[in-house]
Parts: structure tokens; C-alpha cells; sequence
């Protein structure tokens, strides 16, 4: 309670209510008034009496006993309000010289900072001028460096009659004619140091790799021909003025050859999954007998659905059996299709499955993405199935893969897995290295007998090239080259960098399964006869 709230309590008149601000102002003008009028007058005659002065209005009295009280309150008040002004005075007072401690104790900190920061500036501006001094020394010293530099230059071409340029051609010549035998002896160590380390654990991987590969698979090739019970299927198969057979073509986008073998019918189409809908919709029409066009279309329409359930299942097959989950469902659809396709009689399904799980094997062995691998050898191929647009395979591989946005670490290794492009990352080697084993094993394809050899024929050619050889054979179908040489025009040691510039043209020349062999032979021979 404040100070004037209390005076106004205590000098309230009695039974008066409590009022307002201006009450209390009204109440204490009153009590003052009173106090004025009550204080003694002086007698007038012989009368004891206190006279009143009689006024228009009449005077208010307040008794002796409530001015006492009231000036004893105020007495009172007036103590306490000097005691609270005292002891506010004394908190201000140490308020005040608590302030001045801290203010005193952070004037003489920051008067200790500046001086350390001054310190700091002065070594750091003698250090400045310390290194710029350095710095002008070595810049002096180098420029007199290069002076005399060039004038011994200049001093040893004149004395040597030639320029640097010729000088330093002239001893390359004789280093490289010296040091032939060096290098031959320097590719001996390394390779017989590399086969010692690498032998025994590309032994294991490949090993491993191939068991990995090992699948129960059984290579499906697409047939294109259809066993009729007899010959007078193919009449009606023809039907009246060849309305049959118009209508099974048009709807299968498939010619049907009806001549060429008894007891069977020969369908032929450049696209294996329309050769096998048509397929399946003539061996129902066959075990129906009605073949009529509005049947044949039914049957056409009812295959065709199926296949494609068909290619979707093998396509989520394939997927989970390399471990691959999270393939779009088109995708899928188009791995699907490498049922019914073969790449140089060699059926996709078991091809990708074997690749696939050959390069995750690799890729385990030598501690590369296993997921990136998996994804480049399930798709290396995918291109080879999409028929509706023109490109190569890799081209429309890579498309199709940009269009369902899967990763590019695994696109990058479909398009580099025939090096078309220069490889990115380990893992784009490893899916060529899978695609090569997979593809180049015995009994895997076959290949077109006239592009064999002019494969064969190109690599000797690449051989007989060089200076000083004499013969070239290639043989264990293109695996190996054979390469004669004519002692007389090459010594032992340039027998060994030849091999090494042939296996190198071969490499960057050519595309092989596998790996090709370069073995160089020269040879004394010498003969006599006796008669």
C-alpha cells in the first residue's frame, strides 16, 4: 500500500465509504479545515467560554480526540515513509557502486585486450615485412638463376654446334637404341613378377565367378516352325481364295510359309515375340479346326494377351533371380522379351542371368558397387529388344533407361559395355568383363563364318605390319597369334617390344571375345646334309 492511500485511510471521516480519488482529495481538505477552525481563541471580557464566530454557514467542529489521531497517524506515516526513502537511498546507493566495480573491472580488461591486440599487430607487421623481404630475395635470386641459366645455354650450344632441341632428339636416339635391352629386361620382371602375384587369385576369381555364373537354365532357342497333324490343314489354313491366310498375316504381322516342309508350317518375322504370338494362336487354331478370319483374330487377340503375361513373369523372374527388386513393371515387361530372342544363337534370359551373376561375383571380389553392376549386366542388352525405333542396341538401351530414370552409374555401364565410350568407373569394366566371359565361353553362340575370318585375317594383317616379320598365324579361333620373326633383322630384346606394340594395335584396332595372345618367335635354325 502506498504512502497517500494510507493517509487518505486514516483520515476518512467515520462511517464514511471508501471514494475515489477525488473523494479522498475532498475528505482531506475538509480535515484541514477543521483543524484550522478548531484551535483556540482568545477570551473576549469576563466570559471563559470559547467564542464561536458565527458565520452565513455553519461551521463543521471536529473533536480534539480525532485531530490527535489523525496527526499521530500522519506522525507515524510520515516516519515510515522517511525509513522506506532511507532504505531506498541505501540500495542506490550500493547499486551504484556495484556498477562502478564492473564498470572499473571492464575498463582495465579492455585496457589489457588493447595492448594485447597492439602487441599482436606489431609482430604481425614485422612478420609481413619479414616474408615481403624474403620474397623480394628469392624473386631476385631466381631472375639470376634464369640469367645464368641461359647463358650456359647459350655457351653449350655454341660450343656444341647445335640448338637445345637437336642436342636433346640426339640423346633420346642413343638412350632408346641403349636402353632396348633395359626395357625388354624390365618387361620380363614385371611380367613374370605379375604373373606370380596375379596367377593364383585370378585363378580364384574367374573360378568363382564361373560357379557363381553356373545356372539351370536351359537356352531356348526360337522356333519358327509348327507340327500340323496333316497336309490338309494347310488348305484350310489357306481357306477360300486365301481369306484364311490373308487374315492370320494381317493380324500377326507374320508370313506364313505353307510349301517348304511337309507335315509342318513355317513362320517367318524379324520379331521373335510376334513370331511366337502367331505361334501360339495357329497351334489353337489347329486344335479347334474352325479357322475362319473372325476366329482367327480371337485366338490372335487371346495369345497375344497371354504372351505378354508371359513376358512379364519371365521379366520378374529374371529380376529377382539376380536379386534385383525394385524394377518399373515395364522394364520388366521388356526383359521379358529375351525369352523369345536370341543373340548369336545364344538365348538372353540365360545369357543376362549368367553375365548378371558373374559380375556381381567380380564385383564382391574386388570391393565395387554390387548394386551398380547388377543393374548394367540386367540391362547391358535391354536395347536389343525394342523394335519399334531404329538405333543401335546400346543407343536404345540407354534411352529407354533415361526414360524410366534409373541410375546413372548404371546407364553409364550399359553405354560403355562395348566401349563405345570411354569406360567412367570400375563398375563399367566390370559389366564389359562379365558380358566378354559370358559371351566368349565354349559352346556359348556361334558366329557368322564370313565375319570370322576376316576377323582372323585382320589381326595377321596387323601383325605383318611391323618390320621384320615374316609369317603370322592365327589360330585357337583368333585367341591366339602366332607371329614369326627374321632373327637376322631383329635381336632378342626387340622380339619382346614388338609383341608388346602388336598386342597394343590389336587392343585399340580391333573388337574380340575374350582376350587375344600375341606370341613372338625368333629362331636359329641351321641344316646340313650328309651325302
Amino acid at each position: 500500500m502506498s504512502f497517500f492511500s494510507r493517509l487518505s485511510k486514516v483520515l476518512k471521516k467515520p462511517n464514511e465509504p471508501i471514494a475515489g480519488k477525488s473523494d479522498s482529495k475532498k475528505s482531506l481538505k475538509n480535515v484541514k479545515k477543521a483543524i484550522v477552525h478548531a484551535q483556540p481563541k482568545k477570551n473576549i471580557g469576563f466570559d471563559s467560554r470559547p467564542i464561536v464566530k458565527s458565520e452565513s454557514k455553519q461551521s463543521t467542529v471536529v473533536p480534539d480526540n480525532i485531530i490527535r489521531d489523525a496527526q499521530s497517524k500522519a506522525r507515524e506515516i510520515i516516519l515510515e515513509a522517511k525509513d522506506e526513502a532511507l532504505k531506498i537511498r541505501e540500495q542506490a546507493e550500493k547499486r551504484s557502486r556495484e556498477l562502478q566495480e564492473r564498470f572499473s573491472k571492464a575498463q582495465i580488461e579492455h585496457e589489457r585486450k588493447t595492448h594485447e591486440l597492439d602487441r599482436k599487430d606489431a609482430v604481425l607487421n614485422e612478420k609481413e615485412r619479414f616474408v615481403t623481404r624474403i620474397e623480394s630475395e628469392v624473386t631476385k635470386s631466381k631472375t639470376e638463376v634464369e640469367t645464368i641459366k641461359k647463358k650456359l645455354i647459350d655457351k653449350l650450344e655454341d660450343v656444341a654446334g647445335m640448338t637445345r632441341e637437336e642436342a636433346k632428339d640426339q640423346i633420346l636416339k642413343v638412350v632408346e637404341k641403349k636402353s632396348v635391352k633395359e626395357i625388354a629386361q624390365k618387361i620380363k620382371e614385371s611380367e613374370a613378377k605379375a604373373r606370380e602375384e596375379a596367377d593364383d587369385k585370378a585363378k580364384e576369381i574367374l573360378i568363382e565367378a564361373m560357379k557363381h555364373g553356373a545356372t539351370d537354365y536351359v537356352a531356348e532357342y526360337s522356333v519358327s516352325t509348327v507340327e500340323i497333324p496333316s497336309d490338309d490343314i494347310k488348305g484350310r489354313l489357306i481357306g477360300k481364295e486365301g481369306r484364311n491366310i490373308r487374315a492370320f498375316e494381317r493380324a500377326t504381322g507374320v508370313d506364313l510359309d505353307l510349301d517348304d516342309s511337309p507335315g509342318a508350317v513355317r513362320l517367318s518375322s524379324f520379331d521373335s515375340v510376334r513370331r511366337e504370338i502367331a505361334k501360339q494362336a495357329l497351334k489353337r487354331l489347329i486344335a479347334d479346326g474352325r479357322i475362319q478370319p473372325s476366329r482367327i483374330e480371337e485366338y490372335v487377340a487371346r495369345a497375344k494377351q497371354e504372351t505378354e503375361k508371359v513376358m512379364f513373369e519371365e521379366g520378374k523372374k529374371l529380376c529377382h533371380a539376380v536379386g534385383a527388386f525394385n524394377v518399373p513393371h515395364d522394364l520388366m515387361a521388356f526383359l521379358g522379351r529375351f525369352k523369345f530372342r536370341s543373340s548369336y544363337g545364344q538365348n538372353m534370359v540365360a545369357h543376362t542371368l549368367e553375365e548378371t551373376k558373374i559380375g556381381i561375383a567380380l564385383a564382391k571380389e574386388v570391393g565395387a558397387d554390387v548394386d551398380v553392376v547388377r543393374l548394367g549386366c540386367l540391362f547391358h542388352d535391354i536395347g536389343k529388344v525394342v523394335t519399334d525405333e531404329e538405333g543401335s542396341h546400346v543407343e536404345l538401351g540407354v534411352k529407354l533407361l533415361k526414360k524410366y530414370e534409373m541410375p546413372k552409374a548404371a546407364i553409364d555401364c550399359v553405354a560403355q559395355h562395348h566401349e563405345d565410350t570411354a569406360f567412367t568407373s570400375n563398375e563399367s569394366v566390370l559389366v564389359y568383363i562379365a558380358d566378354a566371359i559370358s559371351g566368349a565361353r565354349p559352346g556359348a553362340r556361334y558366329e557368322n563364318y564370313d565375319e570370322y575370318v576376316k576377323r582372323l585375317e585382320t589381326m595377321e594383317n596387323i601383325a605383318k605390319d611391323f618390320k621384320g616379320v615374316s609369317e603370322t598365324y592365327a589360330i585357337q579361333a583368333g585367341r591366339e597369334l602366332r607371329v614369326i620373326v627374321n632373327y637376322q633383322n631383329l635381336s632378342d630384346d626387340e622380339t619382346i617390344v614388338l609383341a608388346e606394340k602388336i598386342r597394343d594395335r590389336i587392343k585399340n584396332e580391333m573388337t574380340y571375345p575374350g582376350t587375344v595372345t600375341v606370341n613372338v618367335i625368333r629362331e636359329v635354325r641351321a641344316s646340313a646334309v650328309a651325302t
